[in-house]
């Protein structure tokens, strides 16, 4: 588990808007890291927090259809 496969997903999800959207439906961090480990890439609770505290980002959603602002572009 690693930081490095949260900095990834990040990257990966600001690129590609059908991967971007396929996350930002989940409702729980629980639901989002299960995927994320399910599509390679094995990250803890703690490392999602810590990049999302690092990078000032918040885990939060909004909208309809639901959206977050966590992705990197």
């Amino acid at each position: 588990m690693s930081k490095k496969n949260v900095e990834e997903l990040l990257i990966a999800g600001g690129a590609d808007e059908k991967l971007r959207n396929k996350y930002d439906v989940l409702k729980t961090k629980e639901e989002f890291i299960a995927m994320a480990a399910a599509d390679g890439f094995a990250f803890s609770q703690k490392d999602l927090d810590d990049v999302l505290r690092e990078s000032g980002d918040a885990f939060d959603s909004f909208g309809n259809p639901p959206k977050r602002a966590i992705w990197w572009h």
